[in-house]
C-alpha cells in the first residue's frame, strides 16, 4: 500500500491551493502541520505565488482539529506540548502576516484547529449546509490553544466570541456569515469553485499594492491611529512609479482590463 501524504500542493498559475489529505475529517495532524509550515514558508518566498487557499480533501468534513492521540506521544518525540503548539501559533501567524491573502473553505467539521486556520486567513467561504464551525475546546476541559479566542473575537466581538466559546457552539455556514465569521457561503458542491473564482481574482490584482494593503489592514487594530496611518503612506509611496501602477491608470484611460505583472 502506497503511502499518501498528509498535505496535498497544487500550483496554477500564482494561485497555490493546500488540501489537508486525510479525508474523510481531514485531522491536523503533525505531519501535516510540518508540511504546511514548509509550504507556507516557501510561499512566503516566492514571488510568483499570489493566492493561497486553504482547503481539504473530500466533501465531508473541512478539519476535526489536531489528532488528540498524536498529542501525547508527539510531545514526547518535540520536547513538550509546547513545542507543538508553538508551531501551530507560528504557521497561524506566517498566514495572516503574509502578503499574500489566502482562503479557507469550511464545510462539515470545522472544529478546534479546523477554525483557528481559517481565522488567520484573510477570506473564508464556508458551505450553505451541513458545516458544524466552532471552538469547542471547552467540551474537553480545555481552552483553544492556536490564538482562537484572540482571533475570534476580534472576528465577530467580545460578546459573540464569549457565546460561541463558553458554550462550545456549533454554528452553521448561513449562522457564521450572519454574524460576519464567514464572507460568503455557497452550496457545498460550489465552495471550492468559488474560493478558485475569488483566488483567480485576488491573484488578478497588483501584488505590491496587495501586500501594501494587507500590512495597513491586518495590523490596523493593534496599533495607534498615527501608526496606522504612517504604514498606508508608506504603503502608497512604494506603489507610487511602478509599473503596475502606470498599467492600471492606462487601462483606466483606456477601459479596458489591467494587466498586473508585480513589477
Amino acid at each position: 500500500m502506497t503511502e499518501r501524504k498528509a498535505l496535498l500542493v497544487e500550483r496554477d498559475g500564482g494561485i497555490l491551493t493546500l488540501t489537508n489529505n486525510d479525508d474523510p475529517i481531514n485531522r491536523m495532524t503533525l505531519e501535516y502541520m510540518d508540511l504546511l509550515e514548509e509550504a507556507v514558508n516557501d510561499a512566503a518566498a516566492d514571488p510568483e505565488v499570489r493566492v493561497l487557499v486553504f482547503t481539504a480533501a473530500g466533501e465531508k468534513n473541512f478539519s476535526v482539529g489536531m489528532d488528540l492521540k498524536q498529542l501525547q506521544a508527539g510531545a514526547a518525540e518535540r520536547g513538550g506540548a509546547e513545542a507543538i503548539f508553538d508551531q501551530r501559533l507560528r504557521v497561524l501567524a506566517a498566514i495572516e502576516n503574509m502578503d499574500k491573502p489566502s482562503i479557507a473553505t469550511l464545510f462539515g467539521y470545522c472544529l478546534g484547529g479546523g477554525l483557528e486556520l481559517p481565522l488567520a486567513c484573510h477570506f473564508r467561504l464556508a458551505a450553505e449546509e451541513g458545516a458544524r464551525i466552532g471552538l469547542p475546546e471547552l467540551d474537553l476541559g480545555s481552552v483553544p490553544a492556536w490564538g482562537g479566542t484572540a482571533r475570534l473575537t476580534r472576528c465577530v466581538g467580545r460578546d459573540r466570541a464569549l457565546d460561541l466559546i463558553l458554550r462550545a457552539k456549533k454554528i452553521s455556514g448561513p449562522e457564521a456569515h450572519r454574524i460576519g465569521l464567514v464572507h460568503e457561503v455557497h452550496p457545498l458542491t460550489e465552495l471550492k469553485a468559488a474560493a478558485g473564482a475569488l483566488a483567480r481574482e485576488l491573484a488578478a490584482m497588483p501584488p505590491i499594492a496587495v501586500a501594501g494593503v494587507l500590512r495597513c489592514v491586518v495590523g490596523a487594530a493593534e496599533v495607534p491611529l498615527a501608526e496606522a496611518l504612517s504604514e498606508e503612506r508608506a504603503a502608497v509611496m512604494r506603489c507610487s512609479g511602478t509599473k503596475d501602477q502606470f498599467e492600471g491608470m492606462r487601462a483606466f484611460m483606456e477601459k479596458r482590463r489591467p494587466v498586473f505583472t508585480g513589477e
